[in-house]
């Protein structure tokens, strides 16, 4: 068997500036050496380079001598190991700075096209304890730091947590979280106390099999409270005990359900989902409009700039009364049934069928009347002939994935020639792609940027484009 070569290790290395999707940047002898791990502007370190091309290498931190005066300290214990928070050794305010100029710097060099003044960055109100959903992993495989490892103890190798980045196989367990408010950390660590002290088997990522395998917490901005423990055997004596136990303790629960999940995944959209106790759902409410969750149902995770990223996209559609408005990739009809009251009708298309039963029980629920919905991969849905027979929109709302938008669907988009698209995005290099390829009929009015999720360098963009 051929051996591994080593992987180069390079000292003293000063970090220059920050690059895309949150990493950081130096160059040594003229080459571009992209660095993952905890690192700023100004900071000296050690690094161990793990995958090398012609023009570029990229390298993990493995040492740091000196810190950058840009640095502040970090407000978590896990961080530098969990995969989520990566930036909050920055000011707030810096990293709304590296947002607003990753928006543009894409916009400009992947989208090329002619470009308005661009919006500040419309700040988010909470830094903390601002997500309204978490998913914590049972593991029997509990990631152990170096120190650990080293003191030559041993340790209780059952863990609920987060992954480690790019381990499957290996969880953080979690002491506190700072991205979900109480009781989300007090739900998490009773359950798992209640776990250990009756000798329940976490789960094995690895042979697939374990008792425990996945808990979901859910609050919203009305008060409810929604938990959704994934059993991964279908010992109902013992399920009974653990979900009697959670509803005895947290009584605050208004939704209490289960799955079983005895699948090669963690995915239960195709599973029964058991309420055990309160509701089957929780309810959210955006402005005059209550939109109904079910524990598989998608919602915006920071609900209060939802509210406020669905504004910016109300205020650039800037509906009149009479239009119809398209909106592409409606989930569960959470924009479509926002604006719907603002328009003369609204046809939603979104690929998973589920969600769309979900976008229409909400109209039902708010007395929309004006809105359609359909279900089915947007290319094969969203056709000339689909104009043809829902008529040709006036504004069209797209909040496609990270991926953008298909070629084909872009195409329709350009024959049926709505006089504005509102663009939503949760990736603005796919966003410029589609704006450049959208450029030959239109042109970028105004570009607004959302901070949804503060110490993580991903950040949204609202885009509105009038037809030449």
């Amino acid at each position: 068997m051929r051996k591994k070569r080593p992987q180069e290790i390079i000292e003293n290395v000063r970090v220059l500036d920050f690059a895309s999707e949150g990493k950081c940047f130096s160059k040594i002898d003229g080459q571009v050496i992209f660095i993952e791990g905890v690192s700023a502007p100004g900071d000296l370190v050690d690094i161990q380079v793990f995958k090398s091309k012609n023009n570029f290498k990229e390298a993990k931190v493995i040492k740091t001598h000196e810190v950058s005066e840009m640095r502040i300290d970090a407000f978590c214990s896990h961080f530098g190991v969990c995969g989520g928070c990566k930036w909050q050794h920055l000011p707030y305010e810096k990293q709304l700075e590296l947002k607003q100029k990753q928006v543009i710097d894409q916009l400009t060099h992947i989208g090329k096209v002619p470009l308005p003044v661009i919006s500040p960055i419309f700040p988010s109100e909470n830094t903390t304890y601002y997500r309204n959903k978490l998913e914590f992993t049972f593991s029997n495989y509990k990631w152990l730091t170096n120190e650990q490892i080293a003191s030559g103890e041993e340790f209780n190798r059952n863990a609920l947590g987060f992954h480690i980045p790019k381990r499957f196989d290996k969880i953080l367990d979690v002491d506190h979280c700072f991205l979900q408010s109480d009781p989300s950390n007090q739900i998490r660590l009773k359950v798992k106390q209640f776990a250990l002290d009756q000798g329940y088997t976490f789960f094995d990522a690895i042979k697939m099999k374990g008792f425990l395998r996945n808990l979901i917490i859910r609050n919203s901005n009305l008060g409810d409270l929604m938990v959704v423990v994934q059993f991964g055997e279908p010992n109902h004596e013992e399920i009974e005990k653990m979900m009697s136990f959670i509803a005895e303790i947290f009584p605050e629960i208004t939704s209490l359900n289960y799955v079983v999940n005895q699948k090669g995944n963690d995915t239960f959209l195709d599973l029964e989902v058991i309420n055990f106790k309160g509701k089957a759902y929780m309810e959210e409410k955006m402005n005059e409009v209550t939109f109904r969750i079910g524990p598989k149902s998608f919602f915006q995770t920071n609900s209060t700039q939802a509210l406020n990223l669905y504004n910016i996209t109300l205020e650039l559609a800037d509906l009149q009364g009479d239009e119809l408005v398209y909106d592409l990739y409606t989930g569960t009809g959470t924009i479509a049934n926002f604006v719907a009251k603002h328009c003369r009708q609204v046809v939603g298309v979104e690929y998973v069928p589920e969600a769309i039963e979900d976008a229409k029980l909400n109209s039902s629920l708010n007395a929309i009347t004006n809105t359609t919905f359909l279900a089915g991969d947007m290319r094969k849905v969203l056709t000339d002939s689909f104009v043809g027979l829902y008529g040709k929109p006036d504004v069209i709302i797209t909040d496609p994935p990270r991926a953008g938008m298909d070629k084909e669907v872009v195409e329709v988009l350009l024959n049926a020639g709505a006089q504005k698209i509102v663009y939503v995005s949760c990736n603005p290099a796919t966003q410029a792609r589609d704006i450049a390829l959208l450029s030959e009929k239109y042109l970028v009015e105004k570009v607004i940027p959302v901070d949804m999720f503060p110490h993580t360098h991903h950040v949204e963009n609202v885009a509105l484009l009038l037809l030449k």
